[in-house]
């Protein structure tokens, strides 16, 4: 029974890392014959049952059925329900089940595209892995990517161009460009801004490199928002305290557009 009860703990998990919102199916009472034992569970998602069972048939069907329309429900998070397998399932066992439905709703996760793996980036990466997101590190240098932590909130990807991966990044994503010099960032901002808004685009650099970046962008009729330099205005040039002023500043963005 432990060791079902840890597979069903695992099966939960993976759910949550994964972002998923599901329903945990509990038989907590019976009478007569019912399929199954007292404390039986399954995970249900909307593709169907993701780990267990409550004894199959039109009885887990139908419990299939109701948790399916408790996901989709906004206000209810939790119902009983006693259901009679021969009256309200014609089946042929005349049993009573009490079925707890649960439901277990994950935040999506903050997303962050961190272009760069170099010393403020591993900054600001350690720095970050501190919070709820999930951060993806672009590099086209093996090495650097290798000297960060191991994190399965931290997904780690090797290209040979920088550019090479834009058209994968998910439009809700903060996206930080820092790498190893202009001639890398640039084309970088650029591709990005000819995509739709992403909701943070920052260029680590000083206010003379974003005059040259605001010129080259006109001059290819691209004017959305970044910001560089990147972070809040206090701390000095230390990437630790880079890396606080920046993630304090993508805090603040963040927290500014949940209050919309």
């Amino acid at each position: 029974m432990n060791l079902l009860f840890d597979e069903f703990l695992l099966a939960c998990q993976k759910l949550r890392e994964n972002n998923d919102s599901f329903i945990v199916v509990t038989l907590t009472d019976k009478r007569n014959s019912v399929p199954q034992d007292i404390g039986s569970k399954m995970v249900i998602t909307l593709e169907g049952i993701s780990f267990g069972t409550i004894g199959g048939g039109a009885f887990e069907k139908n419990a299939i059925r109701l948790a399916q329309e408790l996901l989709k429900d906004e206000e209810q998070k939790i119902i009983y329900k006693e259901i009679n397998l021969n009256k309200d399932l014609k089946m042929t066992c005349g049993g009573t089940a009490t079925l707890l439905f649960e439901k277990i709703e994950t935040k999506a996760l903050w997303e962050i595209t961190v272009f760069g793996a170099g010393h403020v980036a591993q900054a600001l990466i350690r720095t970050l892995l501190n919070l709820d997101c999930k951060i993806k590190c672009i590099d086209i240098r093996q090495d650097w990517l290798d000297k960060l932590p191991h994190s399965s909130k931290l997904e780690l990807i090797k290209v040979v161009e920088y550019t090479d991966y834009i058209e994968n990044v998910s439009l809700k994503s903060y996206v930080l460009i820092m790498t190893p010099g202009h001639s890398f960032d640039y084309p970088i901002l650029k591709e990005i801004q000819k995509k739709e808004l992403f909701p943070y685009v920052g260029v680590i650099g000083a206010k003379s490199k974003r005059s040259k970046f605001n010129k080259q962008l006109e001059a290819e009729n691209l004017n959305k928002e970044f910001f560089c330099p990147m972070g809040e205005d206090f701390g000095s040039n230390n990437p630790n305290e880079i890396a606080i002023s920046i993630t304090a500043q993508l805090l603040k963005i963040r927290d500014e557009r949940d209050k919309k």
